[in-house]
């Protein structure tokens, strides 16, 4: 074997290992935790985390797949045109709630503490956020989408018990509730939130 065949399967084989450690549950958990801690630690301007944390968010979270749970019953009665709205719409309102919440960190301590396979689809990936002196330990639970094993994505976080996408899918049902079942005045309120 000359060298370059040498060098070109042991990059090989590195790049096999890092695709498999990027596809187990927990090891994909503490890889975007540990790459968020960086950007987040970092000297560089709001706006330059900003669009690194939602480079993240857009390869391992399943924001279609959230935001489709969101809207749980009255998904049923949207047409072609305004599920197409709706996803774009949802996935600008999602990238702005996740990188706003997330960029007042400074270097957040999340540890991977087990993982529970729950079925094919899914796996629970238990970690906690480790106090600090101006917050207390959090218990953070997040739900993995498996169904393509070479592709998990995360589609909830429960924090200390209370599931983030259960309690945005109870909000929306609320706003069209209090409307008379429109979907325009979701859309409207999606709208407003990602122009403040």
């Amino acid at each position: 074997m000359t060298k370059i065949k040498i060098i070109s399967f042991f990059f090989f084989i590195l790049f096999l290992n890092n695709i498999s450690f990027a596809n187990e549950p927990s090891k994909l958990i503490s890889k975007i935790v540990n790459e968020a801690s960086v950007i987040l630690s970092s000297s560089d301007p709001v706006e330059a985390k900003i669009i690194r944390l939602n480079n993240i968010a857009e390869t391992s979270v399943d924001i279609d797949g959230i935001g489709m749970y969101t809207l749980g019953k009255y998904r049923k009665n949207l047409n072609e045109d305004q599920i197409i709205k709706y996803k774009k719409l949802f996935k600008s309102y999602f990238l702005k709630n996740f990188s706003s919440r997330l960029v007042d960190y400074s270097d957040p301590k999340i540890n991977v503490v087990s993982e529970k396979k729950i079925n094919e689809n899914y796996t629970i990936v238990n970690t906690v956020l480790e106090e600090t002196s101006k917050n207390p330990k959090i218990k953070i639970d997040w739900r993995i989408y498996t169904k393509n094993p070479e592709r998990p994505l995360i589609r909830d976080l429960i924090v200390e018990g209370l599931s983030l996408a259960r309690t945005q899918k109870e909000e929306f049902k609320s706003i069209i509730q209090n409307n008379n079942g429109d979907i325009k005045y979701l859309f409207k309120s999606l709208e407003e939130f990602i122009i403040k």
